[in-house]
């Protein structure tokens, strides 16, 4: 007997589904994704949709099912999700990481329940239950499944939004990943900040260990990690003082690696600090870089950065009258009784390549009263948050996909 046959019984289709997709391990790094192709093509297959899969990196397929719409003319709306999920820690899971197991109370244990496979299946269910009743909206839907999102999709989205087959799914509005909410809020986000890594390179004067040189590498480290770690406490001290603000609306600074040194008796020619500084989507990127360097000036001569990682600044989705998608979106989301809370995603996702591109998005996975849990062991979802996911997505697919032609 295969593994889950038996328990799968009478389970609900579109649950049976989400489990079988997330005991495929696609699972970083190295990933294949021929069972997800795979899979993805039965579904595709049991839909009567067509199937696409475009490869712009090899060995990194981006599947796209299409939904025609009755005035393909139209942009079209994007379904996105990723295909990839982190690395896991056996060790440290109840269940079997990949065994999507469902305990007595109806929560499914897996990576990817929440990050992001739930968010794919929920697509696709929503689709088989529209569809199945007749039904045909004015504009064309695409659902995308890109991959390695979790290693900063470089091969992913940010290279196929820059191809000649993305222009011609003629998108012009995206719906991507979000986090689960613990309380009775639907969280949804529609900016992120940009990520900078930056290399600190600390020159000095090296020598003995027993000496006091002058001008060592030690030295301007010191002052670097000083203002870098007082622009942190500001922000920490912003945040806190604003009870309405998240994470995402601030700018994070955190040391994430010193190098240097060949042995504690020998003063280095050089050492270089790292930081992960997220920029808050208010931040003036050419003054910040600007403040840096005059640090760097301030720590002595020839200290200098280095760009590991320097996203640029991407414009926020408006949430306002002029954004006919947002209307639409939280139209249903009000008749539906919805609670949303919007906010700054804290981290990355494929979102800001679809944003990069000049094309509103949002990010919104239906999760409500469920732990934080992506990338965190025992990653699991409950069953009846996925099946409401499912009826939520039921009704703000249809109200994106007949938004009216624009006047303009």
């Amino acid at each position: 007997m295969s593994p889950g046959k038996k328990d799968l019984g009478e389970e609900n289709e579109a649950v049976a589904n989400f489990r079988e997709y997330l005991r495929i391990p696609s699972v970083q790094p190295d990933v294949n994704y021929d069972g997800c192709v795979q899979f993805l093509n039965k579904q595709a297959v049991g839909l009567d949709l067509p199937l696409r899969v475009f490869t712009v990196v090899p060995r990194k397929p981006i599947v796209v099912i299409t939904w025609e719409g009755k005035e393909p003319g139209l942009p079209s709306i994007l379904l996105n999700s990723h295909m990839d999920v982190v690395p896991v820690f056996p060790e440290k899971w109840t269940y079997d990481p990949f065994g999507a197991v469902k305990d007595k109370n109806g929560n499914i244990y897996a990576r990817g329940s929440q990050d992001m496979k739930c968010v794919g299946i929920q697509y696709l269910e929503a689709i088989r239950r529209l569809k199945s009743k007749g039904l045909q909206f004015k504009r064309t839907i695409h659902i995308s499944f890109v991959p390695d999102e979790e290693i900063g999709g470089k091969d992913g989205m940010a290279k196929f939004v820059n191809t000649s087959d993305f222009v011609e799914l003629n998108v012009g509005f995206a719906l991507d990943e979000g986090m689960a909410s613990p309380t009775e809020q639907y969280s949804f986000f529609y900016g992120e900040r940009s990520i900078w890594h930056m290399f600190i390179h600390c020159p000095g004067t090296p020598g003995h260990g027993s000496l006091l040189l002058p001008d060592t590498a030690g030295e301007k480290v010191r002052l670097i990690i000083d203002r870098f770690m007082d622009f942190r406490e500001h922000e920490k001290k912003r945040l806190e003082s604003n009870p309405n603000w998240t994470v995402g609306d601030v700018t994070t600074v955190n040391l994430t690696q010193l190098k240097g040194g060949v042995q504690s008796n020998v003063v280095p020619p050089e050492l270089v600090v790292v930081f992960d500084v997220r920029l808050a989507v208010t931040v003036d990127h050419e003054e910040f870089e600007a403040m840096v360097n005059r640090w760097c000036v301030e720590a002595g001569p020839g200290t200098y950065v280095e760009f590991e990682q320097k996203e640029p600044k991407v414009q926020v989705t408006k949430l306002d009258n002029s954004n006919p998608w947002w209307l639409a979106f939280k139209q249903a989301c009000d008749e539906m009784k919805l609670e949303l809370k919007p906010a700054i995603f804290p981290g990355g996702t494929d979102s800001r390549y679809v944003r990069g591109v000049g094309l509103p998005a949002l990010g919104f996975s239906p999760m409500n009263k469920t732990p934080v849990l992506l990338h965190d062991h025992d990653e699991y979802l409950n069953e009846e948050v996925f099946l409401k996911g499912i009826d939520i997505y039921c009704q703000i697919i249809p109200a994106v996909a007949n938004v009216p032609a624009s006047k303009k």
